[in-house]
This record gives C-alpha cells, structure tokens and sequence, in this order.
C-alpha cells in the first residue's frame, strides 16, 4: 500500500503513520513518502509549509510540478514491486485531499496498481470549475496543462478503470471541495456515467459518502478498509473481522498520545472526527518517522530538496541545463 499524502502533509503526519501501522497490521507492506517541499524534502525539515503551493515562474514550472509529483507515484510502485515480501500483482495506493488529485491523475497511466483509493477529493470537473482554480502551482496549473484531453475527469478516469478498481469516498459536508455548493452524488453519477462511455465494459469508479461530515483521510475507516480487503485480500483480514472491529476518535487518540495535528483540520467536523479503524495505535515521533539522522540529511538534502528541484528546472527551462528535473 501506498499514502499519497495531501497539503502540508507528509509521512510526520498522523494519518500517514496511522494507515501504516493499521494496514501493516493487515498484513501489508505500506509506504509512504514527503511531498516534495515538504519534510526532508523541504530545506530547513519542516512540515506543513505548502511550499509547493506558492507560485513560481515561469508558468511551466507547474505542469512539471505536476509531473513530478506523478512520478513519485510511479516511483513507489517500482519500490514495492521489487521488494520480495511484496506481491506485485497486489499494489494499491491511497490519496486524501491533494493526494487525491495526485493520485488520480498517476493512477489513469499505471496499470501496476491494482487498486487506488481517493478521499477528500476525486471530484474531477470541467473548465473554470474547482480545479483549474485551487492551488495553482500544484493543482491548478498541472490540471489545465491536461486540457488537450477535453473531456478531462471523464478520461482520467476511463483510464483508470482500464488499469483496475477505484473508489472515491468523501464527506457530503466538505466545502474545501465546495461540497456545500455542488451535489456530490449527481456529480459523480455524470461524472461515472461520462468516463463509462469512455470505456465501455470496465468497472468505473465506485462512490462512499459520510454525511454531514468534512475533510478527512477515510482510508483508515471500516468503509475503505472492508473496499480494500475485496480488492487486495489482506493475509491478516477477512471483510467480518473489519467489521467487528473497534475504531478510534482521532482528536481524543492525538491528545492522549500528544500527537502533532494540523490545527485547521483538528476540528470534530474535519479529521480530528474521524472514526479510525483499530486501537492502541502508538504515536510516532519525527524521529522514529524519519529517513535518515538529521546529521546525515544535512550532508544529501541537496539531492531531494524543493529548492534544489525549482533551481534545475528553472536552468533546463532557460536553455542552460541538460538534463530534465
């Protein structure tokens, strides 16, 4: 399994950690990675600074952004599939908010993930609409740069059900996605109905919802879980034992465990709501979550940090550099 982490997140995050430990208890090897920009791919180590988020000239900049962040994707795939313990055949991935976006558009071109899950997003839609207009660097720039597709949601997802099985799961009361002004049911329906015609004869999309609820990372609830399980066939579960399973409040599980949460999202409504699937999971710290030894990381971080990455792309795109970032 794979966590696509969403903005300001990365792998000090709680629910990348969670979803680690959850699914690891399933039986599954799982990875997760720092968003470019974020953790020790940002130069002073630090979360939660959206630094992708701010533009950068010249425009390009972000549909190469994009394609980095697609890339890593595909790179976590080439890992898992050459490790030995893994069966390639069963490679899934998950991706909550940006990671949703992220994910989508990565899973439409690679056919070795066997399953992709998407929360807190996956609401694909048309010119001028969400989008095209959120975050511009990471999102909006990268998703405009698709628009020689026409009908873009339709194909990126016609693409990916060509590859294998997607489910998309989101709270009805989301207004980071505008799910107070848009009908996320008729959406999706069009939305399924558009890219079936696309690709007739393959398993479109699938669609969870929990009402009245916000922003969250629903891969760590029984709804995602018991969907993976039929997808993937963890060694260590079965579809009942998920179901008898206990789950966890995560405001009250981070404040007993002193859990760094992103204070924006730690409300009932958003994440810290979340009814998360198991007990007893530990809190990690940076420390334990971390690559390397910051010492170490201080010597390499050159080689995997944002900025280094925005002043290569900047000299290939001037016509000083060789080789494409």
């Amino acid at each position: 399994m794979i966590v696509v982490n969403g903005h300001g997140g990365d792998k000090y995050s709680w629910y990348a950690f969670y979803s680690g430990i959850l699914y690891a208890r399933a039986g599954a090897a799982v990875l997760t990675y720092d968003p470019i920009g974020e953790g020790e791919r940002n130069a002073g180590h630090e979360s939660g600074t959206r630094a992708h988020d701010r533009m950068q000239p010249p425009p390009e900049l972000g549909a190469r952004l994009g394609g980095l962040m697609m890339t890593d994707v595909m790179q976590a795939v080439s890992y898992l599939e050459n490790r030995a313990e893994v069966d390639p055949r069963r490679i899934g991935a998950m991706g909550y908010s940006m990671g949703s976006f992220v994910l989508s558009l990565a899973g439409a071109v690679e056919p070795r993930l066997r399953a992709t899950v998407l929360v807190g997003g996956g609401n694909l839609d048309g010119p001028g609409e969400y989008w095209d207009t959120s975050k511009q660097m990471c999102q909006g720039l990268p998703y405009r740069a698709l628009s020689f597709l026409g009908d873009r949601a339709a194909e990126v997802y016609a693409l990916r059900a060509k590859a294998g099985p997607t489910l998309i799961f989101n709270g009805t009361g989301d207004t980071i996605l505008q799910g107070s002004k848009r009908d996320f049911y008729a959406h999706f329906d069009d939305l399924r109905r558009r890219a079936g015609l696309l690709a007739p004869g393959t398993r479109v999309f699938e669609n969870q919802y929990e009402e009245r609820v916000g922003h969250r990372p629903f891969f760590v609830t029984k709804g995602a879980a018991e969907w993976l399980e039929r997808q993937l066939d963890f060694p260590e579960w079965t579809v009942a034992q998920i179901q008898a399973m206990p789950v966890t409040h995560i405001l009250s599980w981070a404040r007993e465990r002193a859990v760094d949460t992103d204070k924006l999202y730690a409300t009932e409504h958003r994440e810290g709501g979340t009814q998360a699937l198991g007990q007893n999971v530990p809190g990690l710290t940076r420390e334990q979550l971390s690559a390397w030894p910051r010492s170490e990381w201080e010597t390499i971080k050159g080689e995997m940090i944002y900025e280094s990455w925005l002043e290569r792309a900047r000299r290939v795109l001037s016509g000083e550099g060789s080789a494409r970032p």
